[in-house]
This record gives structure tokens, sequence and C-alpha cells, in this order.
């Protein structure tokens, strides 16, 4: 027998099992005295559950993560969803209205958790949000791009020494997953204080929509809520067995000018390889980037205008053949856009 779940309280609201309410909260006030919110959708399934927040725009120019956001609550029957699901496709609404990474005073939300009630505008923004929002949930997917002018291989980043945090990683199923260190101040940092495991998906570039990016959040958000048992499907489904480098390093700019580069996101390069040339715009005192060693590209700068000690290709090393992670890579960014080709529905069997 099922058991039946109960309504999720939520700020003003009291969602009954089976139903999807949206809240506005009021997380600051523009200087006209409007009101400013972040709008919060919450999809409260018919069975009890893990509580499963799922965010994006934390950096208000990355905008993949929304469409992530909307494709996956497209996809959820209620009917058959165990636990609840908080979305919210845009934290960082100042951010978001000016097309900016920043909040106005230029500060990072991202490095403003938890908050301080009477601090700064980001700090008083990031406790409204830590406080309201990501202390309901039990389990947190935070979704961002690279910054602007550059662009990120699909790839995951969590504290793999959290076995809860590690087990959502592996089961987002991403090509390659990267122990990152918890940042003083990020939303990863303050929630595991609270034992909140949050994993970071990284993909595509600021101000950009990228289908094989949108395509692999899509996926992976759905197969975390398969490994939470959110989700129930019998449908068959090759298994992705992340790769976590050994280290990673971006390559920088050893001089000034125009940049050609010769490889992309993905692609295995050799060590002394030529990976890029710079030069200026007639084509003279040109200037060749070198490989340090072999690996895979897992990000890169798009704007093709350096200067000298610019990051410009970020290459993770690996115990593992370059060639089986390229493969590997190859094959999840084509799987990525097929399923989402499927017309077959997530969740609708238990």
């Amino acid at each position: 027998m099922v058991t039946k779940n109960i309504p999720f309280e939520f700020s003003n609201l009291m969602v009954e099992p089976g139903n999807h309410a949206n809240c506005e909260l009021e997380i600051a006030r523009l200087y006209t005295h409007s009101p400013l919110s972040v709008s919060v959708d919450i999809l409260h399934g018919k069975h009890p559950g893990p509580v499963l927040l799922i965010n994006a725009a934390i950096h208000g120019d990355e905008l993949n993560g929304i469409e992530v956001i909307r494709q996956v609550i497209e996809k959820i029957d209620l009917s058959k969803l165990h636990g609840t699901i908080i979305a919210v496709p845009v934290v960082n609404v100042f951010g978001f209205i000016h097309k900016s990474r920043y909040l106005p005073d230029r500060r990072d939300l991202n490095r403003c958790f938890p908050g301080a009630e009477r601090g700064s505008i980001a700090g008083r923004m990031a406790y409204q949000y830590f406080n309201h929002v990501v202390r309901r949930a039990t389990h947190v997917v935070d979704l961002h791009t690279a910054a602007i002018y550059r662009t990120n291989l699909p790839q995951i980043r969590a504290n793999l020494s959290n076995p809860q945090a590690k087990a959502m990683a592996m089961a987002f199923g991403s090509p390659v997953m990267i122990d990152a260190s918890l940042r003083e101040g990020s939303l990863r940092a303050a929630a595991e204080d609270f034992d909140i495991p949050v994993i970071t998906f990284e993909a595509g570039e600021a101000l950009r929509l990228d289908a094989h990016a949108i395509g692999s959040g899509v996926q992976g958000v759905l197969k975390v809520m398969q490994h939470l048992e959110m989700l129930r499907t019998h449908r068959s489904k090759k298994v992705i067995e992340p790769m976590v480098p050994k280290a990673t390093r971006w390559v920088r700019a050893d001089s000034d000018g125009l940049l050609r580069s010769h490889v992309a996101l993905g692609e295995k390069v050799d060590k002394n390889q030529i990976i890029a040339t710079i030069s200026d715009p007639a084509g003279s005192n040109q200037v060749t980037v070198i490989a340090p060693q072999g690996g895979i590209v897992i990000g890169q700068q798009t704007l093709p205008l350096v200067n000298e000690g610019d990051a410009i290709f970020h290459i993770a090393f690996f115990e593992e053949p370059d060639g089986l992670v390229e493969e590997q890579v190859e094959s999840y960014l084509y799987d990525a856009i097929e399923e989402l080709d499927d017309d077959l529905k997530w969740g609708m069997t238990s």
C-alpha cells in the first residue's frame, strides 16, 4: 500500500499533495520602493519523499539552468512523484534583469551565503533565500554555466568526501566529475553546514542557451530524482560512470592579441600539442599556445581577444586514457540530445 503524502507548507502557501503552486518570495526592494521577488515553484507529489531544491541563475547571466528547470517541471507527473520539488529558475533577479553575473553592489551572491539579516544587499538576499528556501530542502542541485566569454563542458562539481553529495553526483551521470573543495560563502558550503548535500552542474556559457548543456542538465536532474526514489521507471538506461580528474589546470596566454583556437570542448589534447595561436590583427608576432600535458579540454575562453595572462583553456588530467574519456564525452553529449527527443515521460510508472 502506497503511503499518502501530507500538505507542504511554504511561506504563506499550504500545498496539497499532487499540486503545483507558485510563490513570490520578496527578498529585497528597489530604490523605487518596488518589491523584488524570487519566483518559487512547489511541485508537491502525491507520495512522501525527499525535498529537492533545483535552482539556477545565482549568477544572473547564467541562463541554461533556467531552461533546464522549465523542462524538468514540464516532465513531472505529480500523481507519481514521491516527495517535493522546490524549483527556483532565477535566484539573482537583480543580475538577471541587468544581464549581469553580479548584484548592484558588484558582489557575487555565491560568496555571501548564509548571509546576514542586517548586512549588505547581497548578504540580506542570501540570508532570505538561504533561510526561507534552502533550509527547506533535503538535497540541492545548483545549476550554473561558465562566466561571460567562457564555456564549460558539462560537468559536476561536488565535495566527494560527503557520501550523499558523491552519490548524487554519480547518479547525475556527467562524464566528468570534479572533487571541488567548499568555498567560503558559497551555497554548497553553507548548505553542508546544515547537512544538506549539494551538487553543482556546470555547462555552457553565460547569456547563451546551449542545447547540449540543457539536455545534459535535464537528464541529470531526472537521474538524481531517480536515485532519490522520487521518480521510478522501468526504462533500461545506459549508466555513465563519471571520471574524476586527478588534477585540472588553466592554460594562460603568454601574449596579447587575437586568439585562434585549434581545439574544442571535450577534445583530447597531447602534451606539447599546439592548441591555439595568438597574433596581432595582421598576423605578425604569432605566438603558439602549448598543452602542458595530455588531457581533455573542459573549459575555454570564447572571446578571441585576449590579454597576456588571460586563462584561455581549462584542461583536466585523468588516470584513464584520454581517448577513453573523449569517447565517453562524445557519447554523453549525443545521448543527452537523443533522450530529449524521446516522448516517454519520466516517472509515469511506479
